[in-house]
């Protein structure tokens, strides 16, 4: 089941939207984020967020997230 985004058109899933409020909540204290730091505050995996930001980089959101490197777990840059 999909929800809609509240600050963009665009359709998320469950897991996205639960990605997308951890990052609006902790983006406004930090910049940057590993997936797999990501996954396990939520309860994910590294590798189900990896696939789950890039709804969030291509939305319209709040929050941009930007893919930022690989090491040891993708990271993102996000700007609130």
């Amino acid at each position: 089941m999909s929800t809609t985004a509240t600050a963009g058109t665009t359709t998320l899933t469950d897991k996205q939207q639960r990605i997308l409020q951890f990052l609006r909540e902790k983006g406004q204290m930090k910049t940057y984020f590993k997936s797999r730091l990501i996954g396990e505050e939520l309860g994910m995996t590294a590798k189900e967020v990896g696939a789950n930001m890039t709804a969030i980089a291509e939305g319209e959101f709040d929050v941009d997230v930007e893919k930022w490197g690989y090491s040891s777990s993708t990271t993102w840059k996000v700007t609130t």
